[in-house]
Parts: C-alpha cells; structure tokens; sequence
C-alpha cells in the first residue's frame, strides 16, 4: 500500500461517490416490475445493468486509488478552480427546458437547453460566443439534434413526448 496523497484521497472519494451512484440506482431498479416484456427482457433490465456497472466501476476506481493511484494521469490542464457563470449558463439551460418543455414542447426547449449549455461551455473556454453567427450556429445545431430524436421517440417508438401542435411532428 502507498502513501495517501491528496490526489489518491480525491480518486477514492470519487469511486466511492460511483459506487453509491450504483447503490441508489439498484433502489430505485427495485420498485421497476421486471415483467418480461418484447425480446424477454422486462423494464426492469436496464436500470439494473447500469446500476451493476456503475457500482463495479466505482469497487475498480476505490482499488486503484488505495493501490497507488492513477499512476499516469496527465496534470489537469485549465483553470484552477471552476468558472461559475458557465456553470449558471448551462445550470439556466436545463431549468428552463425543464420548466417550457409543455408550453414550448421538446424541440424548442431542447435547443434553448442546447443553445444556453454550449454558450456556458463557449464563454468558459474564452470563446467569443455572443457574435450572431455562433448564435446562430449554436441554434441550427441544437434544431438539428433535438428534432429527429423527437420525431423518432413520438413516430418511431410510439413514446409521447410534449409537442408543440397536436401533429406528432412539432
């Protein structure tokens, strides 16, 4: 066993933080029915598989800390401490889709999510992200990810998603 250094404390506080990620999971894989339904697998498959994984993953990430470490793990590059406002840009991302996903529906308050998100994680990076062109860029892109997985939860798979016509398409 090595010398507990600052960096090993932070590895094994984070595997036990996965680890507890995976416990409470499991919870919450318990109260799914496990059913099987198509293909013979229930609803109950997934949290379990996920739950199991992370859980194994956190046991692996907690062994290497208290067994010396990440021995060849890069020095973080970056900021020494966190830059807030990038943090109050994406964090206003997801309320706001949280909170206009009904009355706006899924596409256009994903791609606010998506257009508040990046411009956090652009004016972090020193980027100048308020020019019209990455506004714009940010919004085209954001239309074109959150529209075709809307389209394929509500036409494909039959998963009622809020939309912003009664159509199934918007």
């Amino acid at each position: 066993m090595t010398q507990a250094t600052p960096r090993n404390t932070v590895q094994t506080l984070v595997g036990v933080g996965v680890a507890l990620v995976g416990l409470g999971l499991a919870g919450g894989a318990i109260t799914i029915p496990g059913e099987a339904g198509y293909g013979g697998v229930g609803a109950n498959f997934l949290p379990w598989l996920v739950a199991t994984v992370l859980f194994i993953c956190g046991v692996l990430i907690v062994r290497e800390s208290l067994t010396g470490g990440f021995r060849e793990l890069e020095e973080p590059s970056g900021a020494a401490s966190a830059w807030w406002p990038g943090l109050v840009w994406v964090s206003a991302g997801l309320l706001l889709n949280a909170a206009l996903i009904t009355t706006i529906g899924f596409i256009l308050s994903c791609t606010l999510c998506y257009m508040l998100a990046v411009q956090g994680l652009r004016r972090a990076s020193g980027q100048a992200a308020s020019r019209p062109g990455v506004l714009a860029t940010d919004l085209v892109s954001g239309l074109v990810i959150s529209a075709p997985v809307f389209w394929m939860f509500t036409q494909f798979l039959a998963i009622n998603l809020p939309g912003l016509t009664s159509t199934g398409w918007l």
